[in-house]
């Protein structure tokens, strides 16, 4: 196999919540494999700095503010794309979040929330970039769910319901639109050692010690780990690949199945 089935030259993604944490660690990724970059949130500065990373490596770079639950702001980051850079051959759909409240003490409203951030912003990215590389013969979206919707989730469910529905909405779009050329993958991240979760770690070194202690590798994980996967499925080397959820979290839900 030739290293250059790796190659992403000058191919334009757009990547969700580009500026930190997994979304930062794909972006760079793609960009020196050789894409240029759409970096999408909803806070400018964290873009901002990413955007300037990647242009050092020599790719272009856009920074848009934007809010990815909300269909009209969506169109506007996939017509801004076209405009700039005149395509859309990758979308990674990143963006999200998550509260912690038990199932029974979880309003209507924070349901709805966490289903429209997690959910509902993959289905609008996906449909509005995905007629773009439909109308251009061919491209790649890349969801990030969760091992949370492969599993219970205590605490948590709206989020898992949303990451199993990512789960089941990316087998669905894998094949209807197979006939276009568009693959459709997903990434199942366990913990990853983002902001949030290293600030938990530092309050509370206990809990990353048991984390370890039950991850078979032995580590929690690091953004760099979904970004490897995230570069596998954009890239050519995963042209018979698509409709599948890629786990990434250590081997913890091998042990726990």
């Amino acid at each position: 196999m030739e290293m250059s089935v790796f190659s992403l030259g000058d191919r334009v993604a757009i990547v969700t919540g580009g500026g930190k944490g997994i979304g930062r660690a794909i972006s760079l990724a793609l960009a020196k494999a050789g894409a240029h970059l759409v970096l999408v949130a909803r806070s400018v500065p964290e873009l901002e700095d990413t955007a300037a990373e990647i242009r050092t490596l020599g790719r272009r770079a856009a920074a848009i503010q934007a809010d990815v639950r909300d269909r009209e702001q969506v169109k506007k980051v996939v017509d801004q794309a076209g405009e700039e850079f005149g395509r859309i051959d990758i979308l990674v759909n990143n963006a999200g979040g998550s509260f912690h409240i038990s199932t029974m003490e979880m309003s209507e409203g924070a349901w709805d929330a966490l289903i429209r951030e997690n959910l509902k912003s993959v289905f609008l990215c996906s449909t509005l970039a995905g007629r773009v590389m439909m109308e251009h013969g061919g491209g790649n979206i890349i969801n990030i769910a969760s091992v949370a919707g492969l599993r219970a989730y205590p605490n948590n469910s709206s989020y898992g319901a949303a990451k199993a529905g990512i789960i089941s909405l990316t087998k669905t779009m894998a094949v209807e639109l197979a006939p276009h050329k568009v693959r459709v993958n997903a990434i199942a991240p366990g913990l990853i050692e983002t902001g949030g979760v290293l600030q938990l770690f530092s309050d509370h070194p206990e809990i990353k010690q048991k984390e370890i202690d039950k991850t078979p590798l032995g580590r929690v994980g690091k953004p760099d780990d979904i970004a490897g996967v995230a570069l596998f499925l954009a890239s050519p080397a995963s042209d018979y690949v698509t409709g599948q959820t890629i786990v990434v979290d250590g081997g913890l839900t091998s042990l726990l199945s």
